[in-house]
């Protein structure tokens, strides 16, 4: 294993790792060598099962340090790579699952050229109602039937709130669409998948008050760069209502310093210029400058702990929201990053926008979506309001 130490301590270099995180990540990789010796196992036959041997040995005898399981995943992919290990076989059934998911991944990038963050919510329901269906066997979609559909729906949309149910019977009529479009089932069973009920404009938007908006902003630390990322982050989502999957999606050739222009690629990977606001470019520009990490990604955002990367998904910048609320001591029913966005909304229209400037800000395609909006315009409601029966005049 000595050979193959100098490799990983420079491929984890490059990721953005410490020098005494290297180190111990080495002490780890040493320890394990010192065991396949004991154990007689040659490093060819080195495979997932045998480090979960060797991990669980350490808990028993609580060695294990956090870090150590990704450390020595990191390792075996790197071995596989080089191939000193042979990649071992997956079962027949995870592999034609993997495949059909992969075939319907990039049948949504590449026909439906739908967003990456719709990926995210569409994929796993596709996963989970295979790995439910058929478990360890190799799927037969001939076998599915309308009672398996609406079973696994009614299974899971009970514990979901109305919205994310929505979004997973959408997802589930995706994937059933895409098998009668590939033509391994024959019948349409998207039409079997339940609706779950969401009336139009039946809820009010989840929004704060300005003052509550700016004492967020206001209380971010700034002091660290990590605050001063977090607060570029806060100050596109409050400013400019930008998604939260869209501040992940942002790349450094997004931004045009020249123009004051920002690129935000939204739903359906529709791009659309924003005005670089005085405070939200100052903010990038510092973060860009002078606490951005150096790494070869081009996200504008990236980790502050190796590997120095991207966000991986959305939740990351809702965390980010959720903690920016309880620093600042607001308190919110709804902490997620898209109570900015609905705060902007919210905001302008008291200030005396219209709903068409609204929607064009947030980049609505429809004006049904921004209509939910006028629910909170009490000034404008009230000259709609009729006078109660016998109520005073």
């Amino acid at each position: 294993m000595s050979e193959h130490l100098d490799a990983y301590a420079a491929a984890v270099d490059e990721q953005g790792y410490t020098h005494d995180s290297i180190r111990q990540q080495i002490v780890v990789i040493a320890d394990f060598s010192c065991w396949l010796k004991q154990k007689h196992v040659d490093i060819q036959a080195l495979h997932s099962k045998v480090v979960d041997r060797f991990l669980r040995l350490r808990r028993r005898q609580q060695r294990i340090r956090r870090g150590e399981p990704k450390t020595l995943e990191r390792l075996l992919v790197m071995l596989c790579q080089k191939g000193v290990v042979k990649q071992r076989q997956q079962p027949v059934a995870d592999n034609a699952r993997t495949r059909i998911i992969n075939e319907f991944r990039y049948y949504l990038l590449q026909e439906r050229r739908l967003s990456s963050a719709t990926l995210l919510n569409y994929v796993p329901v596709a996963e989970q109602f295979l790995a439910e269906r058929f478990r360890n066997t190799v799927p037969n979609f001939g076998t599915i039937r309308a009672r398996h559909v609406t079973g696994f729906v009614l299974r899971h949309a009970r514990q979901l709130s109305p919205v994310r149910a929505a979004l997973m019977v959408t997802a589930l009529r995706s994937f059933l669409r895409y098998l009668r479009h590939r033509g391994v089932i024959a019948i349409d069973l998207a039409a079997c998948v339940p609706t779950v009920p969401k009336w139009s404009l039946s809820t009010l938007p989840r929004f704060l008050p300005a003052a509550a908006v700016e004492r967020i902003l206001e209380c971010c630390d700034r002091t660290t760069a990590v605050g001063r990322r977090n607060h570029a982050i806060l100050l596109l989502l409050a400013r400019l209502g930008v998604r939260a999957g869209e501040v992940v999606g942002l790349r450094l050739d997004d931004i045009d310093w020249s123009t004051g222009q920002i690129t935000i690629r939204g739903k359906g990977e529709k791009a659309a210029q924003l005005p670089l606001i005085n405070d939200v470019g100052a903010a990038l520009a510092a973060y860009l400058r002078h606490d951005r990490p150096r790494s070869a990604t081009r996200s504008v955002f990236l980790r502050h702990r190796a590997p120095l990367v991207g966000f991986g998904n959305s939740s990351t910048i809702s965390s980010v929201v959720r903690r920016a609320l309880k620093r600042a001591g607001v308190e919110s029913a709804h902490t997620g990053a898209h109570v900015l966005r609905h705060s902007l909304a919210t905001s302008l229209l008291r200030q005396g926008g219209s709903l068409d400037e609204i929607g064009e800000l947030l980049r609505h395609q429809s004006p049904n979506t921004t209509a939910i909006y006028a629910k909170v315009d009490v000034t404008a409601l009230h000259t709609l309001a009729l006078p109660w029966p016998g109520g005073g005049r």
